[in-house]
C-alpha cells in the first residue's frame, strides 16, 4: 500500500536585494497583496471589491453622476454600468436621469446601500488590522500621513482633504 504523499511548504523565494530596497517596488508589491486579499475577503462575504468603493463614494452624501463615479475610481465606464445594475438590483443604490441633462444618470445611495457600507466598514477595518497588524498606532499614524503626502503630489483625486484627514469611525 503506498503512503500518502506530504507536500512539504516550499522555501519562500526571496526577490533581488536591488528590488527590496526599492519603496516603489514595496508599494506596489504591498498594493497587489493587499488587493488580493480583499478581493477574498469580499467575495467571501457576497460582494465585490468596487462595491465598498462606490457605496463609500455615495455615502458621503452626494449625488454622483456615473460619470464622475467611474473617473474618481478609475473605472471602465461599461464596467461601472455592471457594478450599478449589481447593486442596484440588491436595492443599494438607485440611479435616475438628471434633470439638468437627461442624457445622465444621477446615482444616489439607499437606506439599504447605508445599512450595507456599515458591514463593509466593518470588514475593510478588520482587513486593515490584520494586514497592518506589526504596526503600532504612531507608527500606522505615520505611515497614513507619508500616504497622504505621496498620494497628493502622485494621485490627487485619492487626497480631497488636508493631510488632518482621517478616516469615518466606524459606525
Amino acid at each position: 500500500m503506498n503512503e500518502p504523499m506530504i507536500e512539504e511548504p516550499r522555501p519562500v523565494q526571496a526577490i533581488a536585494r536591488e528590488l527590496a530596497a526599492s519603496n516603489c517596488y514595496l508599494l506596489a508589491s504591498l498594493g497587489v497583496a493587499v488587493k488580493a486579499l480583499a478581493a477574498t475577503r469580499a467575495t467571501g462575504s457576497g460582494f465585490e471589491v468596487y462595491d465598498y468603493s462606490v457605496l463609500a463614494l455615495l455615502g458621503e452624501g452626494a449625488r454622483a453622476t456615473q460619470a464622475a463615479i467611474a473617473e474618481a475610481l478609475m473605472l471602465d465606464p461599461s464596467r461601472l454600468v455592471a457594478l450599478l445594475d449589481s447593486l442596484e438590483s440588491r436595492r443599494m443604490i438607485v440611479r435616475q436621469r438628471d434633470p439638468q441633462d437627461r442624457r445622465r444618470h444621477v446615482v444616489s445611495i439607499t437606506d439599504a446601500g447605508q445599512q450595507e457600507l456599515v458591514r463593509l466598514r466593518e470588514i475593510v477595518h478588520e482587513l486593515e488590522e490584520e494586514f497592518l497588524a506589526p504596526l503600532d498606532q504612531a507608527e500606522r499614524a505615520t505611515l497614513h500621513e507619508l500616504l497622504v503626502t505621496l498620494a497628493a503630489q502622485n494621485d490627487p483625486r485619492c487626497c480631497p482633504f488636508d493631510s488632518e484627514f482621517a478616516p469615518p469611525a466606524l459606525q
